[in-house]
């Protein structure tokens, strides 16, 4: 078995230690990276629609040797955090009671499919009206984008689960809490952590949507400033920034699943 993992190292003129598929995103990030400078020189684009990487990575060190930058970072990681707090939470409670509930079920979790789909950002104007234009509706918003694909995740999940483990809760007599906490949910981790990313993503996307819109402070608000005094350079350095926490924050909740199922292990 070695000398044919060797053999198809050799195969692919890798080295042994780098793997095929380490080597196709190392080049497809190459590729990218040529094309995108390539564009920048070629002059068949207006001046600084696409900048080249040498002027984002000197906007990306400016960017980050300023603490203004930081302070906006803080403000839009809390209205995140807040708002996958709040529509996260309302998203498992309202999945759990779907999924366990099939009268509820064929009552209501229809209006979640329909309203799922629906871009939120319709709703600010109303969320504005109800939360002002501080930091609030900006959390109002991510909240509401969050709770759908938690819900419908959740209430999934729940269909999901072995019966006999719902039959040997029953047997002990425990209660709903006791349900929720030692059955319900350690046995449909993998569609909860699957909706905490998706929700993640959705507050993201809500909450920076929220702030090009109506802000004075936010990462959404640096980036729409920026593309305002086209300031090239500078958004596509905060939306780099962006990319890598987003994925980094991603990865961090995958990873405290897994830590989590190894525990309960």
């Amino acid at each position: 078995m070695a000398d044919t993992g060797r053999l198809r190292s050799t195969a692919v003129g890798a080295p042994g230690w780098v793997s095929p598929v380490t080597l196709l995103r190392v080049v497809i990030i190459l590729t990218f990276l040529a094309v995108w400078e390539f564009l920048s020189h070629s002059g068949w684009l207006y001046r600084d629609v696409v900048p080249s990487l040498v002027r984002i990575a000197a906007a990306l060190v400016d960017l980050l040797t300023h603490g203004e930058y930081y302070f906006n970072l803080g403000v839009t990681a809390a209205e995140i955090g807040l708002a996958l707090a709040i529509g996260g939470s309302l998203g498992i409670v309202v999945g759990i009671v779907l999924g366990a509930n099939r009268f509820l079920t064929k009552a209501y979790e229809p209006y979640l499919y329909y309203l799922g789909p629906t871009p939120k950002i319709i709703f600010f104007p109303i969320i504005i009206m109800w939360c002002g234009v501080g930091p609030e509706s900006k959390v109002a918003l991510g909240a509401l984008s969050c709770f759908f694909p938690l819900a419908l995740s959740v209430a999934a999940g729940m269909r999901q689960i072995d019966k006999v483990l719902i039959r040997v809760g029953k047997s002990f007599r425990a209660n709903s809490w006791q349900m929720v906490m030692k059955i319900y949910l350690p046995a449909m981790r993998h569609p909860l952590i699957n909706g905490v990313r998706l929700g993640f993503g959705f507050a993201l996307i809500g909450t920076l949507l929220a702030e090009t819109k109506l802000s004075n402070m936010g990462i959404g608000f640096l980036i729409i400033n920026a593309y305002s005094t086209f300031d090239m350079p500078r958004m596509y350095a905060m939306l780099i920034v962006l990319f890598v926490l987003s994925i980094g924050a991603n990865a961090l909740i995958g990873r405290l699943g897994g830590i989590e199922s190894i525990k309960r292990r």
